[in-house]
């Protein structure tokens, strides 16, 4: 491997962890820094291809739904004809987004997380690559949840000390409580994935055990309910991925894997509870009682199903949910909405049909890699795929409380885990593991080289 090739491969690794302590990556500036990265990222990945001779790109069929969704929203924002002016007024273009400018930023936003993806899955192109992402991710998981404990202690109110958010719980990095959580779901599922497998040596699994009760630990402490359902379901994931059959031993490991995640549950609420006392738990229930109507989710939802209704079949344009949703406010406008709090409805409603397609072709793709590469004969990959499939899985489960895919942050260790999911399909020369038997060599998947 080049030496331009491991820098694109460190920029890409240090996109997740750039993104997630810059706010989330929610506001215009950092955005516009986070695609002077991707740029500089495709550059040098670029350049290295051409000077070398040889082009690695990624045959994963992950990426075409995210590509096809960009486009369609550069088709949303073409005019088809004009609305005839009337008096001073002029003519106004005809799309099929009603803010065909905010279709256009959110098209762009797709192609940036489109390169990303592209980018991750081709420069993962070893063994030794995929422990280092594997172990980074572990890392910055422990050390960040460790950071958002401490800074939920000593400063609750302020991100980093300094800045104060007009709206909103804050925790970690994030104004929304419920994104911090999304990071979590996914930093704590990859060690775990792991620990279940039994893909580690004895000396690193108390290490383990404890990174993964930090992540617990900060996440039950957000206080997001949509993250513990989720983690919930990751667990459950876990379990059923690495059961080993119905014979005596593999009930056995099962029973073990039970125990084991009970207790990983149950130092996760004990540090928690010793962190915040009583609040750090009771916080996850404030909301139902709450009169913000940024938590009132079932009227958001049944507005939403009324914009859905009126943009079909197209959808009203990617990026243009708040300007529709505002047609159908029972609350007249007195707070503005610019998320649905559900992924799954906003798509439908901003992309109608066709992100309904895109959507569920993806979804197939997905759970059927995850199942696949669930058993590779390699330890080290297996718990790999394994972990990064349920994090992604829980992802998928909060996005029907929230918004967590709209999060350029989240969205970008999102794709990270799916590029980890599909790289540990693959079979590489520079394989070890000591717990398996020797490794078949008779494929190198998803990987196309491309020489002069």
């Amino acid at each position: 491997m080049t030496r331009l090739n491991s820098i694109a491969f460190i920029l890409i690794c240090s996109t997740g962890i750039l993104t997630t302590l810059a706010y989330g990556t929610v506001h215009q500036p950092v955005i516009a820094i986070f695609y002077l990265l991707i740029c500089l990222q495709f550059l040098i990945f670029a350049a290295d291809s051409l000077f070398g001779g040889i082009l690695e790109f990624s045959r994963s069929r992950l990426q075409i739904p995210l590509i096809l969704l960009g486009l369609y929203g550069v088709f949303q924002s073409i005019p088809f004809g004009t609305i005839s002016s009337s008096g001073d007024i002029p003519a106004i273009p005809r799309t099929i987004s009603i803010e065909p400018f905010a279709t256009r930023v959110v098209a762009l936003h797709i192609f940036a997380l489109s390169s990303f993806f592209l980018l991750c899955l081709s420069t993962i192109s070893s063994a030794k690559r995929l422990r280092r992402i594997v172990g980074l991710i572990t890392i910055f998981g422990a050390v960040y949840a460790f950071f958002a404990i401490l800074q939920s202690v000593l400063s609750p109110e302020k991100i980093y000390g300094i800045y104060k958010p007009s709206a909103g719980v804050p925790f970690g990095s994030f104004v929304n409580r419920h994104n911090f959580a999304a990071i979590m779901e996914m930093t704590i599922a990859v060690p775990m994935g792991l620990l279940f497998v039994g893909a580690l040596r004895s000396d690193k699994k108390l290490l383990y055990v404890v990174a993964i009760s930090t992540m617990g630990a900060a996440l039950l402490l957000s206080g997001s309910r949509g993250g513990l359902v989720a983690f919930l379901v990751e667990i459950v994931v876990l379990i059923v991925l690495t059961r080993k059959g119905a014979t005596a031993k593999g009930r056995s490991a099962l029973s073990l894997k039970i125990a084991l995640s009970f207790l990983l549950i149950f130092a996760a609420v004990g540090g928690a509870i010793f962190v915040g006392g009583d609040t750090s738990l009771t916080r996850i229930s404030e909301t139902v009682s709450s009169d913000d109507i940024t938590s009132s989710r079932a009227q958001i939802w049944n507005t939403t199903t009324k914009v859905i209704e009126h943009g079909l079949p197209f959808g009203v344009g990617l990026g243009a949910f708040p300007q529709a949703y505002t047609m159908f406010d029972p609350a007249g406008g007195y707070e503005r909405v610019e998320q649905a709090h559900n992924d799954y409805l906003q798509i439908v409603a901003d992309a109608g049909i066709i992100g309904t397609l895109l959507g569920a072709v993806f979804m197939f793709w997905f759970f059927r890699e995850g199942i696949k590469n669930a058993s590779v004969v390699d330890s080290f990959r297996r718990g790999s795929a394994i972990g990064a499939f349920a994090g992604c899985t829980a992802i998928l489960v909060h996005s029907l409380f929230d918004f967590v895919l709209h999060i350029t942050a989240v969205s970008i260790v999102f794709l990270t885990l799916l590029s980890i999911l599909v790289a540990s399909g693959r079979n590489y020369d520079d394989d070890v593991d000591e717990y398996d038997e020797p490794k078949r060599r008779s494929r190198r998947a998803n990987v196309t080289p491309i020489r002069e």
